[in-house]
């Protein structure tokens, strides 16, 4: 059996060998499928996540007061310390909003981020846009519901105005 994947139609993951299959939901980091019915434990998975984002962006926030500390003690001056909080400010904002836009589309371009960098500066930004949509959401669910659902109703429509299948048919015996 093969894996085909079509995630530019959000039609989820469907195994078959050449057969009509179904749409399977795509599974979301930390939560797999859980998702959907929201049952396995997802409501302990979203806490769980909130509260280890949440952590982490406290333990990140620390390591950069550490550095400005260095950056203090080292008298580097006033504008460079002022430049450094402004810095790593806008970088947290702007990571913050992408990751947040992340979660109810898709991106848009094939090549690589080019915000890269800008992201990997504001991850503290990253990890609270986790936080709070984890108290809403599974972060990403709102975005895989919707595909889940469309390419669900695309099956529905097409299984139901066949005059019927022939792989489903039974032979007819003499």
């Amino acid at each position: 059996m093969s894996e085909q994947t079509d995630p530019g139609h959000g039609g989820g993951t469907s195994t078959g060998t050449g057969g009509d299959t179904a749409p399977r939901p795509e599974p979301i980091r930390f939560f797999g499928t859980t998702w959907v019915d929201h049952d396995g434990g997802y409501g302990a998975r979203r806490a769980g996540v909130a509260v280890g984002a949440l952590a982490a962006a406290a333990a990140g926030a620390f390591v950069l007061r550490l550095g400005y500390q260095g950056l203090t003690i080292a008298e580097v001056g006033g504008f460079v310390n002022g430049l450094v909080i402004v810095m790593f400010a806008v970088c947290s904002a702007i990571a913050f909003r992408k990751t947040w836009e992340g979660f109810t589309r898709r991106p848009t371009g094939t090549g690589p981020d080019s915000l890269y960098s800008l992201k990997a500066i504001g991850f503290v930004g990253i990890l609270l846009a986790y936080f709070c949509r984890a108290l809403i959401e599974a972060p990403g669910e709102k975005l895989h519901r919707e595909e889940y659902k469309t390419a669900r109703a695309r099956y529905d429509r097409r299984r139901s105005t066949r005059s019927g299948n022939p792989a489903h048919r039974g032979r007819k015996r003499r």
